[in-house]
């Protein structure tokens, strides 16, 4: 699955038209969901891929790290409740209620860490789509309005 993955991104990357100069919002888009950051690179906004690739793994690592303490928490909470004596229990300074907690809490920064990596990544989506669409945009400096009655001679 990830060979493939790096296959389609580099089929991408290095296809003739891929960068061409008329960005089209579908095409980047669909780069930003095949790897995120990659929109941004279409775009010609280099520098919001850092931004983008560090959010995306900052929700791996942080899911990784509470996945890792939330799985501690419930073996201790296994073996203080296995009913075998011969069993070594590590966290004798927690009561039963408080390794219950700390697996609430862990796994709630779990789920947490997914939403967010998962709201970074749609973010990632929009804002390849919307700098694709905003990229022939005319900036003009005269930003004044001519207002001027009109009379009605009816």
């Amino acid at each position: 699955m990830f060979l493939k993955l790096k296959l389609l991104v580099f089929i991408l990357l290095f296809s003739s038209n891929i960068f061409s100069q008329n960005n089209s919002p579908k095409k980047a888009s669909l780069l930003s969901m095949a790897c995120p950051g990659l929109g941004q690179l279409y775009n010609k906004k280099y520098w919001k891929t850092p931004i983008v690739i560090a959010g995306i793994g900052g929700a791996i690592y942080a899911h990784k790290f509470y996945n890792n303490k939330f799985q501690t928490y419930k073996e201790a909470y296994i073996i203080r409740t296995d009913g075998d004596d011969s069993t070594l229990d590590e966290y004798l300074n927690y009561s039963e209620s408080g390794l219950i907690s700390l697996q609430d809490y862990y796994r709630n920064q779990k789920d947490l860490s997914i939403i967010i990596g998962t709201i970074i990544y749609l973010l990632n989506i929009a804002d390849a789509y919307v700098d694709a669409h905003l990229f022939e945009y005319n900036i003009n400096e005269n930003l004044s309005i001519k207002l001027e009655p009109y009379l009605n001679n009816q």
